[in-house]
């Protein structure tokens, strides 16, 4: 099964001979009970020592559960067969990233366009208790804490089935399920009841390093443990996972040969595909067989434009988001084309290559479009380069080449159009916000495979990469900041993303426009919506020629006349600076 001898041993034990001779509760490191042997294996499974109270409790909940009697309603509308909602359940033990797949898998559907979200038990019982009462809740021979486990896993239950019958289109049930038993259970209420699709994805690690690595990064800092000293939590936590161990059944190809799966063996080691079935669980197997764990980053920035293009209180505000880096169109005050930088361009261009250079990024690598001025941009930076149609700005069809006075004298009801669902809107004969995000799935899925990569684009573009990153609806992509003479660095975390800016201080004007509240009459009136809605967490100012930096941190606004101030004062709201040299 995986890469090294396997096999399955009483009741679902796992004994096996891997790469490093550790079994699946990743024994050797983590723990004491490490023997001068090749061989390791976990100690026999005990039997369910539970007197009759604990099978009253269970079958009590499942008499009384609402999630027991629930059943698709004869009455509703047929499912479409082809966009039949789902459910995609983890399996697995604690520590080996269960909920960094399903929030990363999540944040990746909800961007291509299916509406999805995750229903964590962790999330429901801290809900219930309250205070984390230690290891000893998750024994099998604790009765409260067994029945609480039940209930919130039950709740949690109950939520994803209401989420998928109120219009959503995938769930991800992000529990344990470790057990035969309980897989059965999701598969009769899910499955025969409700007529919906299923999924299981089992994360099995026997890697001690990934394993303490996750215990470390994510779990310590998780709300459990929040007051526990870290070496106190890593103790409780690794007993928690022996609770785990004494139960665990792996799912098995045999007796659980109806379902459909995917185990993925130490963070994509290996992967195991079983039974996959439609077009939304080949693109989740897709996906998931393309991310991956290593540390790196990812650099965005636009192509540039200077101050010497048409001034922006010229240019009508509904359309500002449109403009591309500086070139001959822009100056003409036209959009789209294909022409070279300016001289401010090239300044950027210059300043760039100096900036990337000072970072010292092993193996990084360049992506830009097939555009001049991305091409341009990106000449001076001694790196391997890659040209990438998918990356070219946004088709604005009829109205490539237009001035904005023109668009508005001729397209008045496309202008407006274009303010009512931005997201969705398509220019004539040209492309939406939409079409963008689709025609970039293969890049964010190349984008996922590699390590440290610098992506030179335009707005519209960088929008929907970092809308992806950051886990923005459609509705809020569109107004997402992707300021000039900028480099965004996005590094992915366990459950998120750190965003930092460099901005070099080349002249330049602000091309963002914030969302528009459109009234009654049809005048356009702009909502500034606030330094939160901002894509960093942190702004960095470079002066190149001076060689500093000016690192300054920003502070959300509490309320939207706070937020009104703070763009009144230094770009976005920042209160602290520091100086430091390269």
């Amino acid at each position: 099964m995986d890469g090294g001898d396997h096999r399955l041993c009483g009741r679902g034990q796992w004994s096996a001979r891997g790469d490093e001779g550790n079994d699946v509760c990743g024994r050797n490191a983590l723990t004491s009970s490490v023997v001068n042997s090749r061989y390791y294996s976990m100690a026999p499974t005990p039997t369910m020592d539970v007197d009759d109270s604990f099978l009253q409790d269970w079958q009590h909940l499942l008499d009384t559960h609402p999630v027991c009697r629930m059943t698709r309603n004869t009455s509703d509308p047929p499912i479409d067969a082809v966009n039949i909602p789902h459910v995609v359940a983890m399996v697995g033990l604690p520590a080996r990233g269960k909920t960094f797949i399903a929030m990363k898998l999540a944040r990746y559907l909800n961007w291509a366009g299916m509406p999805t979200k995750v229903f964590n038990v962790g999330d429901y019982r801290r809900k219930a208790m309250g205070l984390f009462p230690g290891h000893d809740f998750f024994l099998s021979a604790n009765r409260e804490g067994t029945a609480i486990r039940n209930k919130v896993a039950l709740d949690a239950l109950q939520d994803v089935v209401e989420f998928l019958s109120s219009g959503g289109q995938v769930a991800v049930y992000d529990a344990a399920n470790i057990t035969q038993e309980r897989r059965k259970l999701i598969h009769k209420i899910i499955v025969e009841r409700m007529g919906y699709k299923l999924f299981f994805i089992e994360s099995i690690c026997n890697e001690p390093k990934i394993i303490e690595a996750n215990i470390m990064e994510s779990k310590v800092t998780n709300p459990d443990y929040s007051e526990m000293p870290t070496e106190d939590a890593v103790n409780d936590f690794l007993k928690r996972i022996d609770h785990y161990c004494s139960r665990y059944e792996a799912i098995d190809e045999e007796n659980e040969k109806t379902f459909s799966f995917m185990k993925i063996f130490d963070a994509g080691r290996r992967v195991v595909v079983h039974k996959q079935e439609g077009h939304i669980q080949s693109r989740v197997a897709y996906y998931l067989m393309n991310i991956h764990i290593t540390p790196r980053s990812i650099y965005l920035t636009r192509v540039s434009r200077s101050s010497s293009t048409t001034s922006p209180e010229c240019v009508d505000p509904h359309l500002l988001s449109h403009w591309h880096g500086e070139s001959v169109f822009n100056q003409m005050g036209r959009i789209g084309g294909d022409s070279d930088l300016s001289p401010n361009g090239l300044q950027y261009s210059n300043a760039l290559a100096k900036f990337i250079k000072s970072q010292n990024i092993p193996n990084l690598r360049i992506w830009t479009s097939y555009m001049k001025r991305t091409i341009q941009t990106a000449a001076n930076i001694d790196a391997p380069q890659e040209r990438w149609k998918a990356l070219n700005e946004i088709d604005a069809g009829i109205c490539e080449g237009l001035t904005y006075e023109e668009i508005q004298e001729q397209l008045p009801e496309e202008f407006a159009a274009r303010d009512n669902n931005k997201y969705q809107y398509r220019y004539p004969r040209g492309e939406s916000y939409e079409d963008v995000v689709y025609r970039l799935e293969s890049v964010m899925m190349e984008l996922e495979r590699q390590e440290n990569v610098l992506v030179v684009g335009h707005q519209a573009v960088l929008r929907c990469v970092l809308a992806y990153f950051l886990d923005k609806t459609g509705e809020e992509l569109p107004y997402l900041k992707v300021p000039l003479h900028s480099i965004i660095k996005l590094t992915p975390q366990a459950y998120g993303c750190k965003v930092e800016l460099f901005k070099i201080p080349i002249e330049c004007v602000d091309t963002h426009r914030c969302k528009p509240i459109v009234t009654r009459n049809d005048e356009g009136k702009e909502e500034y919506i606030g330094p939160e809605d901002v894509v960093h967490q942190e702004r960095t100012e470079v002066t190149a020629v001076q060689g500093l930096v000016t690192k300054m941190s920003v502070s959300p606004s509490k309320d939207a006349s706070s937020a009104v101030a703070a763009r009144n004062q230094d770009d976005e709201g920042c209160v602290k600076t520091t100086i430091y040299k390269f």
